[in-house]
């Protein structure tokens, strides 16, 4: 290998622009070294050092064995499917990842990274799976989501202000859509996660796209002015449940659990920015401002007949529906 600075980056970035479209070396060259620039400012690599990785790609002892065909103008996949991701680890990979493994484990106990040491001790699992050891972790875990392999394109296609052609089909969708798109922020919810931006085809702001089989495929827009939001995305979601915002009406929301249900809410409440009545005869109720929507009813009913909603009267009314409905299924 001619250079290992910063080997893994450019093989991540070269692996993403094979599998997107058909790039010449040149632009290959000048996509990698803009990429490099980021992260790495005033560093490039020479036109001798990607050949390299180019041949560390193809080759199919020591390196990935990728389907990059010789003798063409320009590198793409073969394969579609084909990602670097999916091939075992090289060497000084597996030897980067246990030192890195050994640098954060330093601050797994500090309160600025809480959620480190759950994602070391998920890792160091994964890692013993592979040589036979008994399964400790058994985490929620989305074994059929597809769209992770979204995730970092379209990050990166944030934070580098990039508009975007996305082709889209919903699951009712009799032929795909086109549309332009400024991505602005990612949004987990549910195990699955979500983009919201522009669509400036049909000029809709805080727009979302599901990262899973409905997103078709998507690639930049060159040549195009990126239009940034100013939206305080903290408070959009504070205010609502899920992903699906219809409207902005804000509305107070009463519940009451029974069966001392309240207790189990307010370990992990749906709606963070509940209160508590300070009435005695209220103690097992709580209550939220927040837009409804149905991801907000769907967890209203994830409480079955341990919760009853008491305001407002348009929520009551869905509940209602939802419940006569359900009682219907299961008649005798």
């Amino acid at each position: 290998m001619a250079n290992s600075t910063h080997a893994h980056l450019r093989y991540n970035i070269l692996d993403h622009c094979f599998r997107n479209k058909s790039y010449s070396f040149e632009e290959l060259l000048n996509v990698v070294n803009e990429g490099i620039e980021e992260l790495f400012p005033g560093e490039r690599i020479s036109e001798r050092t990607l050949r390299e990785d180019i041949k560390v790609f193809r080759d199919k002892k020591d390196g990935f064995g990728a389907p990059l065909k010789e003798g063409m103008r320009t590198y793409k996949y073969s394969e579609t499917n084909f990602s670097i991701a999916q091939r075992p680890l090289q060497k000084y990979e597996q030897y980067l990842i246990d030192a890195a493994q050994q640098l954060l484990s330093r601050f797994e106990n500090h309160p600025k990274y809480n959620k480190l040491a759950e994602a070391l001790i998920k890792f160091q699992d994964e890692e013993e799976q592979e040589n036979d050891a008994k399964k400790i972790l058994f985490y929620d875990h989305n074994e059929e989501y597809k769209g992770i392999k979204h995730l970092k394109p379209l990050y990166l296609a944030i934070k580098k202000k990039q508009a975007l052609q996305i082709v889209y089909k919903g699951f009712k969708d009799k032929e795909s859509s086109v549309f332009e798109f400024h991505p602005h922020i990612l949004k987990q919810y549910n195990r699955r996660w979500f983009v919201f931006g522009y669509n400036k085809t049909v000029e809709r702001w805080q727009h979302s796209i599901p990262l899973d089989e409905r997103l078709i495929s998507f690639e930049t827009l060159e040549d195009v002015n990126y239009s940034d939001s100013d939206k305080d995305w903290e408070i959009f979601f504070r205010t609502m449940v899920g992903v699906t915002r219809i409207n902005e009406n804000v509305e107070r929301v009463v519940v009451r659990f029974h069966n001392g249900r309240e207790n189990y809410f307010k370990t992990k409440p749906f709606q963070p920015d509940y209160e508590e009545f300070f009435e005695e005869d209220k103690q097992d109720q709580v209550w939220f401002e927040t837009i409804i929507n149905k991801e907000l009813v769907q967890q209203l009913l994830s409480y079955g007949q341990e919760l009853e909603v008491l305001e407002p009267e348009q929520l009551k009314i869905q509940m209602r529906e939802h419940s006569n409905t359900m009682q219907q299924f299961y008649k005798e």
